[in-house]
């Protein structure tokens, strides 16, 4: 049985629900050892950490918020004693609010700037001074930065900013043998993505895509364990997971 020193162990922030708790268990098969954050269902989070644990895996939940560098240097502190190190951090903590620019309330433009800009920053400030060589850095956009829908407008300017951080982290850490990359989800069957939209706008995007399917949160989890695993030589990227949706 592996020491703590030598466990292999992952982050990942939202990990209590959707592509996040996926994520989790798809990196707990691969191996990792992992820390399931959580903001504010403790419940679901240890639902995750159970499921883990059931299949054989190491895990355990850490809370805090994402945006809150004092609860995500705690919330580090509490993988690094626990597994002996952090090797690969997943942000998947994101919130979306849909409106037209005009008629957006700037209270919910403050909320997700907090949690997908400020949140991804404070995470992956830790994640560059703590994940040791060999590791990864995964953030997460979405495909809208490309596809730009009307009514995603603040979404995707948040979401921009975090594939701009993405980019320049990834030069920062060089001689860090540390990769940072982006995952750019297209149509996902999540809550997050389901939420508010009625059977034929979610049939109308799963036809947009040249597979003729949503996404699934394993689709994503995919990309994820690829990033955080093999893909050593994929580094500084943004890869869109969509389907082939233009």
């Amino acid at each position: 049985m592996s020491t703590p020193s030598t466990v292999r162990a992952a982050l990942v922030t939202g990990g209590s629900g959707g592509i996040g708790r996926v994520a989790a268990e798809r990196l707990a098969a691969d191996g990792f050892a992992v820390a399931v954050q959580y903001a504010g269902n403790k419940a679901r989070a240890e639902d995750t950490v159970a499921a883990i644990t059931a299949a054989g895996g190491r895990a355990l939940a850490v809370g805090g918020d994402v945006a809150d560098e004092r609860a995500m240097s705690a919330a580090f502190d509490a993988v690094e004693s626990a597994f002996g190190g952090i090797d690969v951090v997943v942000n998947t903590a994101g919130i979306m609010i849909l409106s037209p620019v005009a008629e957006l309330d700037l209270d919910d433009l403050d909320r997700m700037h907090r949690t997908n800009i400020r949140g991804t920053f404070v995470v992956s400030q830790q994640a560059a001074r703590r994940v040791r060589p060999g590791g990864a850095i995964v953030n997460v956009s979405t495909s809208v930065v490309r596809t730009q829908l009307p009514g995603y407008g603040a979404y995707v300017a948040s979401k921009a900013a975090v594939e701009g951080l993405t980019l320049i982290l990834a030069r920062e850490l060089r001689g860090r043998d540390i990769t940072v990359n982006a995952v750019a989800p297209g149509p996902t069957a999540t809550p997050l993505f389901l939420d508010g939209k009625d059977d034929a706008t979610i049939a109308n995007f799963a036809k947009a895509t040249p597979l003729e399917r949503l996404g699934g949160p394993e689709d994503i989890a995919e990309v994820v364990s690829f990033l955080a695993g093999p893909g050593r030589w994929v580094n500084g990227q943004v890869l869109y997971a969509n389907g082939g949706l233009a």
